[in-house]
């Protein structure tokens, strides 16, 4: 693949994303094969031996977070992928990489769902499970690829902070955007930034790994470099051995959560189009990004001054995003394969008086560019 980024080359989503986390870094692969992801395994099986990486089929998905949890804490950065049954099962192992503070990504290729649903459907019904998947108070970072070249790009991006805030970090993309070919020209490698988790200074012995810097995130010691620490889903002081302490407890909490929150705004990320003398926003992501984009050039062409804004972070929700939009723009038109999931946050964190109208599906088409048109000209027909 090396050799192939001079020039334009057809590509699918799921292998950008493959080629992505190989371009992040990315040395260890752990899952098991689920449509409509399995090309991501696929691509990696050939590729990770390229590289000098390893690749694992396990047994399950349970096995598989179990898998990348344990080669990040040996210092590797890793990755699974999977689609919404798989996520299911590794919510356990994804609450315990937030609590051990393990770097890693996991990839959700999304189909219909509930249960088994239907394999090969797009839809975008995991955006919920991504944040409040895993019990307790903890933070999440989503993100929402709506293009093959942007599959490469947001993987980059998901390994990036992931090692910056020793965190996992979701990448919900869609069967639609997974399956889907373009023509791309990935860039070289020395145009690329990567992010490699902080080392401890210290030597092994003075060193607590739990221990946050200025910025809420500690540094990491790999296991097998000297440094043997106490690991566990636990909660735990800044040594890693498990804690009873109410005030230990309430700050680890608090600083699981700040450490990302606190840093929103680095985080947000988010196309806009034709935003600057807009009456009514499009407010989309994923694969329905695409039609959105096309609908507001349709109504543009029109006569209709729309705008699109498209989210590439879900999680944390880019409140402020949001809150500006709203100011400016009285009318919103949320589009997504669910039945609303990103709509509910969007009326969460604006004000009353902004008009908020939904365009939903879940019965396994993509939602069109002439479907979001036609919403759009309903909401401005009633202004």
């Amino acid at each position: 693949m090396t050799d192939e980024r001079s020039k334009p080359i057809l590509l699918q989503g799921n292998e950008a994303i493959a080629e992505g986390a190989l371009a992040a870094g990315m040395r260890f692969f752990g899952g098991y094969p689920i449509s409509p992801s399995s090309e991501i395994a696929e691509t990696l099986a050939r590729r990770l031996p390229q590289v000098g990486g390893t690749f694992i089929q396990m047994e399950d998905e349970i096995a598989s977070i179990s898998s990348v949890i344990g080669a990040s804490i040996a210092g590797v950065k890793a990755m699974t992928a999977t689609s919404g049954p798989g996520f299911s099962l590794m919510q356990e192992g994804i609450g315990f990489a937030v609590m051990a503070e393990t770097p890693c990504v996991i990839v959700n290729v999304q189909r219909m769902g509930p249960s088994s649903g239907y394999a090969t459907a797009p839809a975008q019904g995991d955006v919920m499970q991504a944040r409040y998947g895993t019990h307790g108070p903890h933070s999440i970072i989503a993100l929402s690829p709506s293009s093959v070249k942007e599959c490469f790009d947001v993987t980059i991006q998901a390994f990036n902070l992931s090692e910056r805030y020793r965190t996992p970090v979701v990448i919900l993309a869609d069967a639609v955007v997974g399956h889907l070919r373009e023509v791309v020209t990935l860039p070289q490698p020395e145009e690329i930034e990567v992010v490699n988790r902080r080392r401890p200074i210290g030597s092994p012995g003075s060193v607590n790994p739990f221990e946050p810097d200025l910025d809420g995130v500690p540094a990491v010691p790999d296991f097998g470099t000297g440094y043997h620490y106490h690991i566990t889903g636990l909660f735990h002081d800044e040594t890693g051995f498990p804690s009873t302490s109410p005030v230990k407890l309430q700050e680890t909490t608090e600083r699981l959560v700040s450490k990302v929150e606190d840093h929103r705004e680095e985080i947000t990320s988010v196309e806009y189009l034709f935003m600057e003398d807009a009456e009514i926003a499009v407010i989309s992501y994923g694969c329905v990004g695409r039609s959105a984009r096309a609908a507001v050039k349709m109504a543009r062409a029109r006569g209709i001054k729309a705008g699109l804004v498209r989210l590439i972070t879900l999680w944390p929700f880019p409140e402020h995003v949001i809150e500006a939009v709203a100011e400016r723009t009285p009318r919103l038109l949320v589009a997504e394969m669910n039945l609303g999931d990103v709509a509910g946050e969007v009326r969460r964190v604006t004000r009353n008086g902004v008009e908020i109208a939904q365009m939903n599906r879940h019965d396994g088409a993509l939602i069109t560019p002439g479907q979001l048109l036609h919403g759009i000209e309903g909401v401005m027909e009633h202004a």
